[in-house]
């Protein structure tokens, strides 16, 4: 039963309200400044990310099962049925781990939902931008309210699909009634596990997709008149009383006039964001002592519990060895010692199989402190050294993170270079043109022709 008093709202109706009430005049310009940038990154990391292992196969088979040529492949070319489209689109996004970041990965959720849809519905630009800004917000939303210590949930998976079911029913078109039902039809979808990450198993990329796609199915039956619960977000066997416990009534907080997904962070490494501290720091150590891997004896990673639940397994490439050094703080930081960075080249299989870098990775001696409860940062390294000691350094924040910035120049040579990779590579005018189209997507007319001429 219920506690709420009679009449009032649940929860999930005032979501739902908000959804269908809420139009491009009514954002202010830094959620959708924020909106477009995290565009621009999730298209450009997808667009890499189309060669990833993973992202052929599902395409392959969905490409073969057919339908509707509603909605563009990113990267890709050709056209298949929206949630086919969401769902590889999302699978490209995620397979770098290149994405951005906040409570959850909510931009490789709400992007895919929204550009096919939008496409489908052949949508404006500003119809668009509408819907995933809400969509992106409340992905953030859900995922920030949790509480108590982490079940093994995955997050983006479990909270994303709400997210991305709001901007479906937004470009749908619903009212709050059918919203909610969107809403409601969720839950019965919503899953996702750590196992996949902590198993180093490329399951891991599909997660994110799954939500992506259960959205805008749920939306999609919504529109059809199927019902669904009324308070799936609060009820007594609904969203947080039966998975990570939270404070729902949180999620309506000041809903419709701050919008959180100007929080997320850009990644700056292709891997996990467990390891991106420890990187941060043994690169900086690495440049400025200029230290080469030979002046180095002994390697030491501290880091949170829940980091190295993540990132903390023994480095071994295995069966899927992107997957394996995306998620080995030993591999990650060993990359930063031998090659100075850690990019999209080192997570490709000549660079993970190079002899010279796992006996650097094996040495990593990695540390729990269990007095550290947070997710990305701080992660202290230290070195010691032959000519100058021992050296430690501690990177408090995570890096690009909105407290620690990129440089527009960063961004721009990580556009460029994700643009540049994948299945069907832009060139320097293409990139220009999608950069321009995204910069001024609220005159966009009709999005079902936004990739014309790029794809």
């Amino acid at each position: 039963m219920s506690d709420r008093s009679a009449g009032a709202a649940s929860i999930s109706q005032t979501i739902a309200t908000h959804v269908a009430g809420c139009d491009y005049a009514a954002l202010p310009a830094s959620a959708v400044r924020a909106a477009k940038m995290l565009m621009l990154d999730t298209l450009a990391v997808a667009w890499s990310g189309t060669s990833a292992p993973g992202a052929p196969q599902a395409r392959a088979l969905l490409v073969d099962e057919g339908g509707r040529a509603d909605s563009t492949l990113w990267g890709f070319g050709g056209r298949l049925p929206a949630m086919s489209a969401t769902f590889i689109n999302s699978i490209a996004g995620a397979a770098l781990d290149y994405d951005g970041v906040d409570c959850v990965h909510g931009a490789v959720v709400a992007l895919p939902a929204a550009l096919a849809l939008a496409e489908r519905e052949h949508a404006s630009g500003k119809e668009f931008l509408a819907a995933y800004v809400i969509g992106s917000d409340l992905c953030s939303r859900f995922g920030g309210v949790i509480t108590g210590a982490h079940k093994g949930w995955y997050t983006t998976s479990i909270y994303g699909a709400f997210g991305a079911a709001a901007t479906a029913a937004k470009l749908l078109g619903l009212n709050a009634n059918a919203t909610c039902d969107a809403l409601g039809i969720c839950l019965s979808q919503a899953a996702g596990t750590q196992q996949p990450n902590i198993e180093q198993s490329l399951s891991k990329r599909l997660q994110s997709a799954f939500a992506a796609r259960a959205g805008v199915f749920a939306a999609l039956l919504a529109q059809k008149g199927i019902s669904a619960p009324r308070e799936a977000i609060e009820g007594r066997f609904g969203m947080f009383a039966l998975y990570q416990p939270g404070e729902p009534q949180r999620i309506v907080e000041d809903l419709g006039k701050t919008f959180l997904h100007e929080n997320t962070a850009i990644k700056k490494y292709p891997c996990c964001a467990c390891t991106h501290a420890s990187v941060e720091a043994t690169l900086g150590l690495v440049r400025e002592y200029d230290l080469k891997p030979e002046d180095v004896t002994a390697i030491e990673v501290r880091h949170s519990p829940f980091m190295h639940r993540l990132v903390g397994a023994p480095f071994d490439p295995g069966d899927n060895p992107q997957v394996s050094a995306q998620f080995s703080a030993q591999y990650t930081v060993a990359c930063a010692l031998l090659r100075r960075r850690m990019s999209v080249a080192d997570i490709q299989e000549d660079a993970i199989f190079d002899p010279a870098i796992r006996p650097i990775a094996e040495r990593v001696r990695l540390v729990v402190d269990e007095s550290w409860t947070s997710n990305r940062a701080p992660a202290a390294v230290t070195l010691t050294t032959r000519q100058h000691g021992t050296l430690s350094r501690t990177t408090e924040k995570f890096p690009w993170s909105p407290e620690d910035p990129p440089t527009e120049a960063a961004l721009q040579e990580k556009l460029e270079a994700c643009f540049s990779e994948g299945v069907h590579p832009l060139n320097a005018a293409q990139r220009a043109q999608l950069v321009q189209r995204v910069n001024e997507i609220e005159n966009v007319q009709d999005m079902g022709r936004f990739f014309d001429g790029i794809l």
